[in-house]
């Protein structure tokens, strides 16, 4: 199976979890999903009072000059992790 193609199977499967994850967790999923998918932050930092925007934004932002395919790979390990262990193991 091909990396795009673990990655795509990853991200489906953390939408079918029977628990919701921390929000530290989601962030992290968050951002290697952007930064797999888009690459670096490419928009400006939100408002100080938008407090989930910002938090995404820092958290992907955090993410910049990770390649695409190394973001592919910590998130499928993350996913997995997440899958395999439940929210004990975050």
């Amino acid at each position: 199976m091909s990396l795009d193609e673990r990655f795509l199977k990853a991200s489906e499967e953390v939408k079918e979890l029977t628990f919701k994850p921390s929000t530290t967790c989601l962030l992290e999923l968050y951002s290697l999903y952007k930064q797999a998918t888009i690459g670096d932050c490419n928009t400006g930092k939100p408002n100080i009072l938008e407090f989930e925007k910002k938090a995404k934004w820092e958290a992907w932002n955090k993410q910049k000059g990770l390649s695409q395919d190394e973001a592919k790979e910590k998130y499928i390990m993350k996913a997995n992790d997440l899958i395999k262990h439940g929210e004990k193991n975050e």
